[in-house]
C-alpha cells in the first residue's frame, strides 16, 4: 500500500524508545510518505534502547512551528520518559488534539507508553485501545476499553503494546493513512 504525498508527524522528545520511532519512520518513508520528527525542542532528541540512552535523532520541526492541519497523520512513540514529558506540555497536547477535529479525525498511531499523551489530551474516552500492560489501568480510568492485542484500531486510532508488535503496528498505520480521515461515531 502506497501513501505518496502524505506528511506524517512523529511527535517525540528525549527518552523515546528507539525502535518505536525508527521502525514506523522507515515504514512510512518506504511507503512513500514524508515523516517529520516534531519535538518541543530544536536540534536533536535522544533515544532510549533497552536499559540505556542510545542514538540522537534530528528534529525536523518544533512544536511552536507545527500545526496539525499541515499533516495527514500522527505517530506517538512510547518509551517511559518521552510520553511523561509530552503529557505535561500544553503545546504537545494542543497539537495532538488537532488531529481529533469534530466528527472526523486524522489517523493517529501510538505504541507502548505513547497513549499516556492521548490520555492527557482527553481523546481516549470510549475508544478501544491497547498499550504496554503497565498503563492498562491508566487507559481504563480515562474511559478507554483496553484490549490485549498486538494492534487495535478504532476509527483511525491505531495502538500497539510494545516493540514486538511493530510489524503489525506499521502495517495498520499505513493502511489507515491510505484510508484518510475517519468518522468518529
Amino acid at each position: 500500500m502506497k501513501i505518496k504525498n502524505k506528511k506524517v508527524a512523529i511527535l517525540a522528545t528525549d527518552g523515546f524508545e528507539e525502535s518505536e520511532l525508527s521502525s514506523p519512520k522507515k515504514a512510512l518513508e518506504e511507503a512513500g510518505a514524508t515523516a517529520v520528527i516534531v519535538s518541543p525542542k530544536s536540534g536533536t532528541i535522544r533515544s532510549w534502547k533497552g536499559t540505556d540512552w542510545s542514538k540522537e535523532y534530528d528534529v525536523d520541526m518544533t512544536l511552536s512551528e507545527a500545526r496539525a492541519d499541515d499533516f495527514d497523520a500522527l505517530v506517538l512513540p512510547g518509551g517511559v520518559i518521552n510520553p511523561d514529558i509530552l503529557r505535561k506540555d500544553e503545546r504537545a497536547l494542543s497539537f495532538v488534539k488537532g488531529f481529533f477535529n469534530g466528527k472526523t479525525q486524522k489517523p493517529v498511531a501510538s505504541i507502548c507508553h505513547g497513549p499516556l499523551t492521548l490520555i492527557n489530551a482527553e481523546v481516549v474516552r470510549g475508544r478501544r485501545m491497547t498499550s504496554y500492560d503497565s498503563i492498562k489501568m491508566d487507559l481504563q480510568n480515562a474511559g478507554a476499553k483496553w484490549l490485549d492485542e498486538e494492534v487495535v484500531c478504532d476509527e483511525g486510532l491505531v495502538t500497539s503494546r510494545d516493540p514486538n508488535d511493530l510489524k503489525a503496528f506499521n502495517n495498520k498505520l499505513i493502511e489507515e493513512i491510505s484510508e484518510g480521515r475517519h468518522r468518529i461515531v
